[in-house]
């Protein structure tokens, strides 16, 4: 079995996607915003394209194989954003060698970003930050853990100023670069406090998914099927708590307070956000749900019931931020029903939504929504 790059170059208005590998002509984007993806496989007989979410489509699509062993296919016009996806050549599933590789489903895969009318997520000529990589070691697991930190434009050149931080949590099979490549958090970031729509602030990315102590049994087999194994990640809230934090906290000029320090993270993370931020009021004023599990049945009883003193819960929380796509019907319904129960129980919280589904446009949006409500 064999593929391999195709670099024909197509001859209508269509454009190669910014996600491919550099030189690659495919994925290539229409201008209606269909797909068309191209691979060289001339000892494969049959060839599909695996859709990694809903953005692309929900069923595999078959190719079709030139004279040359090349095979095609032009998916219906996409979903602006970033959508994962994977070849099935004669069943075996690979990565598009046309296509750059993203952390996610537990593994390296392919993406295609397809874009839109929007630009908040794209660079801009506006002063940029930087994301560094952070090696620290976590007394928790013994083990040397890697953490992103996007610091704002001026970091460098402010002297001995001081900054608030997000906590920022990515989503199941993901780490803690999905949010740098996959969500563009840095560009989303520069340009809102460009504009002066967001707080200058550090954002801290780690990894959700790896937080096992010693000795602690093996996880079992992950429940959903082709994301490659358990998570492992029982002891991540005393990661973030014990040793995250105080790293943090050491290393780069915070706000060491509550009142300077958010939580928030998606799907997976938004329900370590709500965890970690409702369990620890002392470490977190701010608190974001992005497409997460928020259900009216647990709102009583879950997170040390924090929710049964309103008033006590004003005094400490000055944000609860509620978000879902009104593509992803379940989780938008189980949000909208937990926002309206919260305000009718005197905790005051936001609800967001935006038209996408359960994929990283919905995210973007919401952190182009949240961050500037942050630290005012």
């Amino acid at each position: 079995m064999a593929c391999g790059l195709s670099w024909a170059q197509a001859a209508d208005d269509s454009k190669p996607a910014a996600s491919n590998v550099p030189g690659s002509q495919y994925p290539r984007i229409h201008p209606d915003l269909r797909v068309t993806f191209r691979v060289n496989a001339p000892a494969a007989q049959k060839v599909q394209l695996k859709p990694g979410g809903d953005g692309l489509g929900k069923a595999p699509y078959d190719m079709v194989r030139d004279g040359q062993g090349v095979w095609t296919v032009t998916t219906p016009p996409a979903v602006p954003g970033f959508h994962y996806y994977f070849l099935l050549v004669d069943g075996f599933q690979c990565n598009d060698p046309g296509s750059q590789t993203y952390f996610g489903w537990n593994m390296e895969t392919s993406g295609v970003e397809v874009p839109g009318k929007v630009d908040f997520y794209e660079p801009k000529p506006v002063p940029h930050g930087e994301v560094r990589a952070r090696w620290y070691l976590s007394h928790t697991t013994g083990l040397w853990r890697l953490a992103h930190v996007y610091t704002p434009p001026d970091y460098d050149n402010s002297g001995s100023k001081r900054y608030p931080v997000l906590y920022l949590q990515h989503g199941s099979g993901e780490n803690e670069s999905s949010w740098v490549k996959q969500g563009r958090v840095s560009f989303i970031l520069d340009n809102l406090i460009a504009a002066k729509s967001a707080t200058p602030m550090i954002i801290v990315m780690e990894n959700g998914m790896v937080a096992t102590k010693p000795g602690a049994a093996p996880p079992q087999p992950a429940a959903t099927a082709g994301r490659g194994g358990a998570r492992g990640n029982a002891a991540f809230e005393e990661v973030v708590i014990n040793d995250l934090i105080p790293m943090v906290d050491a290393t780069y000029r915070t706000m060491a307070n509550p009142e300077q320090r958010a939580i928030a993270g998606l799907s997976m993370g938004a329900g370590q956000a709500m965890q970690i931020g409702l369990g620890h009021l002392d470490k977190f004023a701010y608190i974001g749900s992005f497409s997460g599990g928020v259900r009216v049945t647990d709102l009583k009883t879950a997170y040390n019931g924090v929710f049964a003193d309103p008033a006590a819960f004003r005094k400490k929380v000055k944000l609860l931020w509620i978000g879902a796509g009104i593509a992803e019907a379940a989780s938008h319904q189980a949000n909208q029903a937990a926002h309206e129960t919260l305000e009718t129980a005197g905790i005051p919280n936001v609800f967001f939504e935006c038209p996408f589904a359960h994929e990283w446009q919905t995210w973007r949006y919401d952190l182009q929504d949240f961050a500037p409500r942050l630290f005012r």
